[in-house]
């Protein structure tokens, strides 16, 4: 029997029936010293019965005997025998000395009876003998009646549904496991319990959605890196080719390092955000002081911007902190202002605010390009999405800048929010910020 319902089952099922058995051995016990014990109802009841027996034959002899021996039988179901000192019977005239010597002899132990049920009465003066016979079956009944048996059948459908309640979580369980083990990351029990079966569902839900996030952004991992890859690597393979030719070895080197440097950032990104979703215990929880970040990563762009013909512009500055991880954020923040530079057109200016606004750091970076269309926003933030009409290849990019911002942001508690400010793109990010 390998089935723990089955198990349990017949666990419940076995204590029953010994509790049954029990009751009964102790109900046939009861009525067995109720019958020995003189001041008991059931056996001042017998020597009413002899007494009213004796007077029945001493005043009208053997027709009135019979009279009471037929109205016993009638109304209690059991058969009575009065017989004399030496045992014979005063109505039929038998040899009842058998049952004489029965009573005298009768062990002071309680037993339970089996078969015929006898309960004797010697009169006070010792001249007669009462014998109440109780048949087997009018002896169970005091102590199984339909009643009893109702009540076992109630117990034994509680026992049923009581195993199939301990056991059912167990088997969510197994289910849940069989499909996470044939590839099924999606495969939880989703319990509703609070006791420790439900503890366990929710600890394997748990531990299923931390698996799954860790092959998920491994997954996502080597999907970056191999499809962000072969463009830079393409590059540095023309330039060492050209290099090799000797046609201009400075600038072909400038150029390798250039791609190094850039293949190193961005795998560094890649691996940084990669690293925290994968397991959020190492994401740093630092104090931050996100306007003194802002304002470095401002200063530290403006160069890219004037390479670009672009002026950098930065607004509503005041103290904010905000708690997480440093390089993440500087990432984050980074991203997107390298995007609204890499799509501002000339002579034009990019601005950036920081504000607070309901408990939250509120970094605003806007430029004046061309935008994007309105059924494209929902989709800006997602890995190696272009708007291919405004925003090509041609204007630069790798195309996972906006995505790994959006990774950063939200690794933190926060969002992040793209809207047409007509003209250009004003990109909202929003981070809680530190308690006081």
């Amino acid at each position: 029997m390998n089935s723990l319902f089955a198990k349990i089952l017949l666990w419940f099922w076995c204590t029953l029936a010994i509790t049954a058995v029990g009751v009964a051995f102790i109900s046939a016990l009861n009525v067995s010293r109720n019958t020995r014990n003189k001041e008991s109802p059931a056996a001042r009841l017998v020597t009413f019965q002899l007494a009213e027996g004796r007077a029945a034959y001493e005043t009208g002899g053997r027709p009135a005997l019979e009279e009471f021996m037929e109205n016993l039988k009638r109304i209690y179901g059991a058969k009575g025998i009065l017989t004399d000192e030496t045992g014979r019977d005063l109505l039929t005239g038998k040899n009842r000395s058998d049952l004489v010597r029965r009573a005298r002899h009768e062990t002071p132990y309680p037993v339970i009876p089996v078969g015929e049920t006898m309960v004797a009465r010697a009169a006070d003066d010792g001249r007669y003998w009462f014998f109440l016979i109780l048949p087997r079956a009018r002896v169970t009944s005091w102590f199984l009646s339909p009643d009893h048996l109702f009540v076992i059948l109630a117990e034994v459908l509680l026992c049923y549904w009581l195993a199939y309640h301990l056991t059912r979580p167990v088997r969510d369980l197994q289910k849940a496991v069989e499909r996470f083990g044939r590839g099924d990351l999606a495969a939880r029990v989703n319990s509703n319990r609070r006791d420790e079966l439900g503890q366990l569902a929710r600890t394997f839900d748990r531990m299923a959605g931390r698996i799954q996030t860790l092959l998920a952004a491994e997954r996502r991992l080597l999907l970056d890196i191999s499809h962000e890859l072969r463009s830079p690597l393409a590059r540095l393979g023309v330039a060492v080719e050209l290099a090799r030719s000797g046609a201009e070895p400075d600038k072909q080197l400038t150029r390798i390092q250039k791609e190094s440097d850039r293949l190193n950032a961005l795998v560094g990104q890649l691996l940084q955000v990669t690293r925290a979703e994968g397991d959020p215990n190492s994401l740093r929880r630092d104090p931050v002081r996100l306007d003194e970040l802002v304002e470095q990563l401002v200063d530290d762009a403006r160069i890219e911007a004037g390479s670009r013909g672009c002026e950098l512009k930065y607004g509503k500055r005041e103290p904010v902190t905000v708690t997480g991880d440093p390089e993440l954020l500087r990432r984050a923040v980074e991203n997107v202002i390298r995007n609204a530079i890499r799509y501002s057109p000339a002579q034009a200016a990019v601005e950036v605010a920081l504000a607070r606004s309901d408990g939250k750091a509120v970094v605003e970076v806007r430029d004046y390009g061309p935008g994007v269309p309105e059924e494209a926003l929902p989709r800006l933030f997602d890995a190696f999405y272009r708007v291919q009409s405004d925003r090509d290849r041609a204007s630069g990019g790798i195309g996972l800048g906006l995505s790994i911002a959006r990774r950063a942001i939200e690794l933190h508690k926060g969002a992040i929010h793209a809207r047409n400010a007509k003209p250009g793109l004003e990109v909202e990010m929003e981070l809680p910020l530190a308690p006081a």
